[in-house]
């Protein structure tokens, strides 16, 4: 079973994804509710920290219901990710995470995210300034390279490991690639089936199935694996590839009842932490998701995402469940 620091984590561990304007507490709260196993916040500008940016010290936030659970940095300046650690401490989240991978554009343009793997010498004293800034594990998410002629993720773990590094997820794609494209895991095996590998490895990239997570759990050997869009509006994804593992057969999809109990808890979760006219507004992204693909369903969408009155949002749940109630999902 995978151990980071003192953090003991089940055999073969599901992980929720950083994610952007998603991974907040009250998705999180959702998502360890059916099963996962180590989450993370969304990934915090160090810069941003470190000058007291309102929106950065709010993902900071983290419950004790959410044990394990990672705060998750990035940067291109050593001082500063130094500083940022020791704000990150101050908060005791479990471990510490540092984002090597993000390929959009305006974090790659600071040279952090995916733009330090053009760099790896700069990537290892990123790292080890975070490290002697936290007393808290560190551990590192990035790609497999910049693009196909510069994949370097052996490298990348091998000295991400000497320095201190005590576990890495790999997304089996090059920044180039985006979030397009195959996902080669067959790079993140051979990371992994290095004899000088002794942190745990985990996947990411395309498991958006039960039957896939299986097939990629035993083909690549991994000791886990990190699901991101896939859980976006469907937290159930958790305790579904858990139950195929042991048994190869498949849950009952998530009810009607069970997709309004999620986005109203999601929502009401969301009013609490962020108030009551951001949670209502910054919400409407997700309800596409819950309900994606049930016939008829566009009239009630569109209250949903323009409705502002949170008392009317709980209403427009109950007239879902009574329209909704012997639909059958096939």
């Amino acid at each position: 079973m995978p151990k980071i620091g003192n953090i003991q984590l089940p055999d073969f561990p599901l992980l929720l994804a950083p994610m952007e304007d998603v991974s907040d507490p009250p998705f999180r709260r959702l998502c360890k509710l059916h099963g996962a196993d180590l989450m993370y916040s969304e990934f915090i500008s160090s810069e941003g920290l470190i000058r007291d940016a309102i929106k950065s010290r709010q993902k900071l936030d983290i419950f004790d219901y959410e044990r394990p659970v990672g705060i998750q940095i990035f940067g291109g300046d050593e001082e500063a990710m130094e500083m940022s650690a020791k704000i990150v401490d101050t908060v005791q989240p479990d471990l510490v995470d540092i984002n090597f991978g993000c390929p959009v554009k305006k974090v790659v343009c600071k040279g952090a995210g995916a733009g330090v793997l053009k760099d790896v010498d700069l990537m290892v004293r990123l790292t080890k300034a975070v490290i002697k800034g936290t007393s808290l594990p560190v551990t590192v998410k990035t790609r497999l390279g910049w693009d196909e002629n510069s994949i370097n993720i052996d490298e990348v773990a091998e000295r991400l490991q000497d320095v201190g590094v005590q576990a890495l997820t790999i997304h089996a794609r090059t920044r180039a690639q985006m979030y397009k494209g195959h996902s080669d895991w067959s790079h993140i095996a051979r990371v992994k089936n290095n004899p000088r590998i002794t942190m745990p490895i985990f996947g990411n990239g395309d498991i958006d199935s039960p039957e896939k997570a299986l097939e990629y759990k035993n083909k690549y050997g991994l000791d886990g694996m990190m699901i991101g869009r896939a859980a976006i509006g469907y937290p159930w994804i958790f305790n579904e590839i858990k139950h195929y593992f042991n048994t190869e057969e498949h849950l009952p999809q998530p009810s009607m009842a069970d997709r309004i109990e999620a986005a109203r808890n999601h929502l009401i979760w969301s009013m609490e932490w962020k108030g009551e006219r951001l949670g209502i507004v910054e919400m409407r992204r997700h309800y596409t998701n819950y309900f994606k693909g049930i016939h008829g369903f566009k009239d009630f969408k569109q209250r949903l995402v323009t409705t502002d009155d949170h008392n009317a949002l709980l209403q427009v749940f109950e007239e879902i469940r009574e329209a909704y109630a012997n639909y059958q999902f096939v």
